[in-house]
């Protein structure tokens, strides 16, 4: 069964996407730019929840040890070691907290937080053991459901959150046995450079979220990420699988190892948001089977058959998801909680708040056809979706 709705996105994705992709953004771009890019000289930069990190660094250091320092390193997610620029260090009147700040570098990504203002604020509390974190002026507060953030927190994602309870504990273990300590991260000029982003969209509001899962900001790397792609298969095929495992990002790449333990390291490969040319990529090497693992948002993209899955470049119908689940359950108040629903996270809230059977597999079917036939029908295709925790909720066949 083939779900339509006329709300499936007919993009007609062949070989030549990810070039007009690649020509739009290039369009864009200055010839010096240009240049760099095809010599590899673009300069990669650091993500908000990394100069958040090094700034809570440099603000602890003063606080507890009084050292003030230029420079302070920090662990980026998967263990390499980042050094950064420290902009300036103020003692409060009483000298019972401190404020650093990071000017946000993203090297040649145009980025709109490239140059602000990073500040973290440490100060100690009466809470014995506790590692406080939250946000000041100009980081958003969340007002909507389905961001994996609790409602009237600060957007604080949770890997910068943890790279800064880290910098805590390797600092002020020691002094957590009798005090406290309070992380407030600031960015000056977040309210307006909000405007920018999606944040007022997703109901994020007074400022931005500090972000990232690698610590690492890569300039354009629209091109860069394609050929990763390519490269990626180019070795599993030449080393012999018949099978390759392709995923939305590290996260979903990480849970399907958990499921397919006897595949070897090369037969994993994340797409990203390319998932119509990649696809493409694997139908022309001839691989036997695929198997595509993601999370609710992207898949249901995939579902609605939009071939390049960047938020910026489309948008997850919340009526597509309120027909699919139409199919499943016949309750009126939760089809139009679902059209409701904030973003695709939000929706899988619905879904297993209420207990409705299938609708995940559903999802998993319709990325099955278009993904099928956007091969020519050449291979095998399993689908396979899960929650943010880690478990299959979705499956096709």
């Amino acid at each position: 069964m083939t779900v339509d709705f006329n709300l499936k996105i007919d993009n007609n994705t062949n070989e030549d996407d990810l070039k007009l992709a690649e020509m739009e953004s290039e369009s864009e771009l200055s010839l010096e730019i240009l240049e760099k890019r095809k010599k590899g000289l673009l300069r990669t930069g650091y993500t908000t929840g990394t100069s958040a990190s090094a700034a809570t660094k440099a603000a602890l250091l003063a606080l507890i040890l009084s050292q003030i320092h230029n420079t302070v390193e920090v662990t980026l997610p998967k263990g390499k070691i980042a050094k950064l620029k420290i902009a300036w260090i103020k003692y409060s009147q009483n000298n019972q907290s401190v404020t650093s700040a990071v000017i946000k570098d993203g090297g040649d990504d145009p980025d709109v937080t490239h140059g602000a203002e990073i500040c973290s604020t440490v100060t100690f509390t009466n809470q014995k053991g506790q590692i406080e974190i939250d946000g000041g002026l100009g980081v958003g507060r969340v007002t909507r459901p389905g961001l994996g953030l609790e409602i009237g927190h600060a957007a604080i994602n949770s890997v910068p959150k943890q790279m800064i309870e880290q910098v805590v504990l390797d600092i002020a273990e020691s002094i957590l046995g009798e005090k406290g300590i309070k992380v407030i991260i600031s960015v000056p000029k977040g309210i307006e450079l909000a405007k920018k982003t999606d944040n007022p969209r997703l109901g994020i509001v007074g400022g931005i979220s500090i972000l990232g899962t690698t610590g690492i900001v890569f300039p354009y790397s629209t091109a860069s990420f394609a050929a990763s792609i390519r490269q990626g298969l180019d070795v599993a095929i030449s080393l012999g699988t018949t099978i390759v495992v392709l995923t939305t990002g590290g996260r979903s790449e990480d849970y399907i190892k958990n499921i397919y333990k006897s595949l070897p390291e090369y037969a994993f490969v994340q797409m990203g948001d390319f998932s119509g040319y990649t696809i493409k990529q694997c139908s022309k090497r001839n691989f036997k089977k695929i198997i595509i693992a993601g999370f609710i948002g992207k898949l249901t993209k995939m579902a609605m058959g939009i071939k390049q899955t960047h938020v910026r470049g489309s948008h997850v119908s919340m009526d597509y998801l309120a027909n699919l689940a139409s199919l499943c359950v016949n309750s009126e108040n939760i089809i139009n909680d679902i059209k409701k629903a904030n973003t695709a996270r939000h929706v899988s809230e619905i879904i297993i708040r209420n207990n409705i059977q299938n609708f995940f597999d559903l999802i998993c079917k319709q990325v099955y056809i278009e993904m099928y036939n956007h091969s020519n029908k050449s291979m095998e295709i399993e689908v396979v979706m899960f929650s943010f925790e880690g478990k299959i909720i979705g499956k096709y066949p």
